[in-house]
């Protein structure tokens, strides 16, 4: 009993489940400690965010190795299918769905869905997960690199074919294009050429780097919720729309799941692949959710409507997939 009880508290208490809780305790604090404007008079936090964002991609470019990318690029039909599922597979499930969104007042709830599809898969989760129930880590490492690196032109041209048509948006595609150059861009592209010279402590310091990312995406989350509480933008939000968030998030990620399962027995993968493809084609990255809010101009009275999915999809994912690798570890 004495051991269940401490198993329990472990699966409860690790790394992943202690961000959702701090995601949580965030919105919590945007409520009752809402950051009001005039405080950045004291501190700056959009700055801060801001050059955070430019920093979490700068060291994206440092911790990718391109040589150890291109070793596992023979195994093209799982990368294929990976990013088949993630750029692909989700936009056109969603994208089944415009016509009934499109002249309704839950255009913008699609839209903040649309955006969760759009994005691109988990890098660091998707490769514990794939680990955890013993799947080909090699070819998870490759995916997770490379779709983060496509979804930088992706994601944009997904949203750009319907942010437009929002007219509360205003977001030119020039400003777009420029916040991509100064905060995405750029940043990776120095990062990957000071990458030879950087890599050992890079390496040597790859927890503090990853707890800089969470406190990014942290402070995005209370900046956003602060602001969305002072406005009272929840108010806009009925109950009933929460609730169909949650269930077609939750449905997303079961339909895209099974769909890449039955496309890897039809190919004849190895269990090995089977997992990679499922754990990392079925996953939606928070940190570039958090951080293409911001980017792509997203006005600041829909930013939380956007957040939302994200954070029930990226909530989810982590307890259910987390609970399917330990399952599917037990199995072999």
């Amino acid at each position: 009993m004495l051991l269940r009880f401490l198993f329990l508290m472990k699966t409860l208490f690790n790394r992943q489940n202690i961000f959702l809780i701090l995601l949580i305790l965030m919105v919590i604090a945007g409520k009752l400690i809402p950051y009001k404007p005039h405080y950045n008079e004291i501190f700056n936090l959009n700055k801060f965010i801001d050059w955070g964002i430019a920093g979490i991609f700068l060291l994206y470019g440092l911790k990718l190795n391109l040589k150890e990318v291109l070793k596992d690029i023979s195994n093209w039909k799982l990368h294929l299918l990976v990013q088949f599922g993630t750029f692909i597979l989700f936009p056109m499930l969603v994208f089944l769905f415009y016509p009934l969104a499109k002249d309704s007042t839950w255009f913008l709830l699609w839209v903040a869905v649309f955006f969760l599809a759009a994005l691109p898969s988990t890098v660091s989760s998707s490769v514990v997960m794939v680990s955890i129930a013993k799947g080909n880590i090699t070819s998870a490492i490759f995916n997770a690199s490379v779709s983060g690196l496509i979804g930088i032109v992706m994601t944009p041209l997904l949203m750009s074919f319907f942010l437009s048509q929002n007219a509360e948006s205003g977001a030119h595609t020039t400003e777009i294009i420029a916040q991509l150059l100064i905060k995405v861009l750029l940043p990776i592209i120095l990062g990957i050429l000071l990458n030879p010279i950087f890599r050992n402590l890079i390496n040597r310091h790859s927890k503090l780097i990853g707890e800089f990312d969470r406190l990014i995406i942290l402070l995005i989350v209370y900046e956003s919720f602060s602001g969305a509480f002072i406005n009272r933008i929840f108010s806009t939000i009925p109950t009933i729309q929460f609730i169909w968030l949650t269930l077609a998030c939750i449905a997303l990620f079961f339909i895209v799941y099974e769909i890449i399962k039955f496309i890897c027995h039809r190919l004849n993968f190895s269990r090995e692949d089977t997992v990679t493809a499922t754990f990392c084609g079925s996953k939606k990255s928070l940190v570039h959710g958090s951080l293409f809010v911001l980017v792509l101009g997203i006005p600041d009275e829909s930013k939380v409507l956007f957040l939302l999915p994200i954070m029930i999809y990226h909530s989810f994912q982590l307890f259910y997939v987390s609970w399917l690798a330990n399952k599917l570890a037990k199995s072999v």
